[in-house]
């Protein structure tokens, strides 16, 4: 089940952070450090009503932020649509429970989440190197559009976007 992330799980979130960043850091992924995504940027998340979490039992199995919030460098970009659009942002899955669909229900769970609130395009972005994310997109049905640049980033981010239908 996917519910509304809580402050309370914020300790749980930063150390699912923590091994990723680690692990990104392996195969040379830069998008995410020690310095973006902080706590601050998920209790802004929770605060607002945009962070989402699965659990087994009391344990985060992944967490996904879904808002109407596009990052300037998106206007570059020739997107398939104008219409009012929501962005999935800072997603992870507890290394616990890798390779179990979790991502894919996460992103599943964006699109109805975006459907149930009468909007039927979702975007996203993830840095050129992250092939994890990428595949998972386009697993889900994301076409590339284009590639934007992220100050202090030596790489390209890939943008990506999904016409929803009910």
């Amino acid at each position: 089940m996917i519910v509304k992330a809580k402050k309370s799980d914020i300790e749980q979130i930063m150390k699912i952070m923590s091994v990723t960043v680690e692990e990104m850091k392996s195969y040379n992924n830069v998008q995410w450090d020690e310095s973006y995504p902080q706590a601050k940027d998920y209790m802004r998340d929770i605060e607002k009503g945009d962070l989402y979490v699965t659990k087994d039992g009391e344990e985060i199995m992944g967490f996904i932020c879904v808002d109407y919030n596009q990052p300037e460098e998106y206007r570059e970009l020739e997107w398939s649509s104008d219409e009012k659009c929501m962005v999935v942002h800072r997603m992870a899955i507890n290394s616990n429970y890798r390779r179990q669909g979790i991502g894919t229900k996460l992103m599943k769970f964006a699109e109805n989440l975006a459907l149930e609130k009468g909007v039927k395009y979702l975007k996203t972005d993830t840095y050129s190197v992250n092939e994890k994310m990428d595949a998972l997109f386009k697993k889900c049905g994301f076409r590339i559009v284009g590639e934007i640049r992220f100050p202090g980033k030596e790489k390209p981010f890939y943008c990506y976007e999904k016409l929803l239908v009910k």
